[in-house]
């Protein structure tokens, strides 16, 4: 059931409701695209309604609760995300930064440059909040004994694998393995061609048997599909902000191919630890995703309020 509660928190020169499901991400999001909700007022586990659309979402089917009524049944349900659990703000990942790269033992021009393009405006998904994701859970799957997560090449190789973003696959990675090659031309040769051959992996999340770092490094990028469904939702939402250029339609159809190609990994993740941490999870939020683009209910809209 669709639950909204009265307007009254002020932002933006108007107030807002909180509108959640009791049930199901998927008959919340629905509902949203239904009454031309931005995808941009999702957080978590909750859109932000404002009050112009309040009318509209209970028209839709939204039931009127109390304040307190609503966060108790959203917290029975199962779907609320703990702060611990949600994707850090901008402002927060840059602010961890400094010491991730402090552990590499590198000059500060280097930084400057990398956290330049990650800071990038076109960047939603592909920022520094997915550069914080992939460095910390390189640091989860080393303190669960994979070793090759803490190298330097494996750590350098997620600081580049994204520095250059357009949204063309394939050719992403190959500019910003280009640009690794370049800024790092003062390390050693065989390091920087690890780099390299790492950065080019990550377009197809397909090490060799054997390939420990190669399998830490695209475990880590992988990692966000395995973390609670609100925040992976936020991450679909992000990735989809990405590609506002393509039209619903086309999204839709794209998305599935690949959420296919996710699907058919086996396994999913090659680590031991990621296995474990998140693989059953990953697989579930793919395959409800992938339900809601090839579902009879349209993609959300990327226009509205």
């Amino acid at each position: 059931m669709i639950l909204v509660d009265p307007p009254r928190w002020p932002a933006h020169g108007t107030v807002f409701s909180h509108l959640v499901s009791d049930a199901s991400l998927v008959e919340l999001h629905e509902l949203a695209a239904r009454i031309g909700l931005n995808p941009r007022a999702f957080d978590h586990d909750h859109y932000d309604l404002p009050q112009r659309l309040y009318g509209a979402a209970v028209a839709a089917g939204a039931v009127e609760v109390a304040a307190p009524d609503l966060v108790k049944r959203l917290l029975a349900s199962g779907l609320r995300v703990r702060t611990p659990d949600k994707t850090p703000t901008r402002a927060a990942a840059r602010q961890q930064l400094p010491g991730h790269w402090a552990r590499l033992g590198l000059g500060g021009e280097v930084y400057g440059g990398l956290v330049a393009r990650w800071s990038q405006e076109h960047r939603h998904y592909h920022d520094v909040r997915h550069l914080v994701s992939i460095l910390t859970a390189l640091d989860v799957l080393e303190a669960g004994g994979e070793a090759e997560a803490g190298t330097r090449s494996v750590r350098l190789a997620a600081w580049f694998h994204d520095v250059v973003y357009e949204g063309v696959a394939g050719a992403d990675e190959e500019r910003s393995a280009l640009l690794a090659r370049e800024w790092l031309s003062e390390l050693a040769e065989s390091e920087v061609d690890e780099v390299v051959r790492l950065v080019l992996l990550t377009a197809s999340h397909a090490p060799e048997p054997g390939d420990a770092a190669g399998a830490a490094l695209c475990d880590a990028d992988l990692a966000i599909l395995g973390t609670v469904p609100g925040r992976y939702d936020v991450y679909v939402r992000d990735v989809r902000l990405d590609y506002a250029h393509v039209d619903d339609a086309s999204w839709a159809l794209g998305r599935t191919a690949v959420l296919d190609v996710l699907l058919t990994l086996d396994p999913l993740y090659r680590t031991a630890t990621g296995a474990t941490l998140w693989a059953e999870q990953a697989r579930a939020n793919l395959a409800r995703e992938r339900s809601r683009w090839t579902s009879a209910a349209p993609p959300p809209a990327l226009s509205g309020a």
